[in-house]
């Protein structure tokens, strides 16, 4: 594609996801470059040349090189899609305030459990379903009276918190007594370009 951003992803990466799904989202023109995990690619050159930490998902814009899911979010709406960050100092502390959660509490929650049943990883599965409990009845709460995360329209926060939550069943974490995280993750699947996470059968979606 020419004059597209490339997103160098894997495709059961939540993280990744959340860039392909931004990008989607706000129509920006993206090339996706998948990464083979397995093989050890992203530990490799010439990746390592665009993320010394051998992680996806990493952004090329041009000469431009981003590495972080929400770093890359960041730029994104900062970039092409300014209406996806609130404008005023609040909603951008507030929307800061998420990505933390999303790089903190979910990652150690929801993601870390679906590592455990999709990939192996040999983290401790009571420890993770823990801390999803306690992010999950955070966002249940703030959800009360809410459509959006942050202000009254879709934005990065959304992004941000979706695609661990919305594969939390994977880990074994259920969304049953959420109904207002699920009300969340209905309206994001709704707008126009969503693309959904590669779905993985383990954990409660067995």
């Amino acid at each position: 594609m020419s004059n597209a951003i490339r997103i160098h992803r894997h495709p059961l990466s939540g993280h990744a996801h959340r860039a392909q799904l931004f990008a989607s989202l706000t129509g920006i023109n993206h090339e996706l470059v998948d990464v083979d995990l397995l093989s050890g690619e992203h530990k490799k050159e010439p990746f390592l040349s665009l993320n010394p930490a051998g992680k996806v998902p990493v952004l090329e814009d041009g000469e431009v090189v981003v590495a972080d899911s929400n770093a890359i979010l960041v730029y994104l709406a900062r970039k092409y899609a300014p209406d996806w960050m609130p404008k005023d100092t609040v909603g951008e502390a507030e929307v800061q305030r998420f990505l933390s959660l999303a790089a903190n509490e979910i990652a150690n929650g929801p993601a870390a459990a679906r590592l455990i049943t999709v990939f192996g990883a040999p983290l401790d599965a009571d420890r993770a379903k823990t801390i999803a409990a306690g992010v999950f009845g955070q966002l249940e709460a703030h959800l009360n009276g809410r459509d959006w995360l942050v202000g009254n329209r879709p934005s990065v926060a959304d992004v941000a918190i979706y695609s661990y939550t919305a594969h939390a069943p994977e880990g074994n974490v259920g969304l049953d007594g959420y109904p207002n995280i699920r009300a969340l993750l209905a309206r994001i699947e709704a707008l126009p370009g969503f693309v959904p996470m590669q779905a993985t059968k383990a954990g409660l979606a067995a």
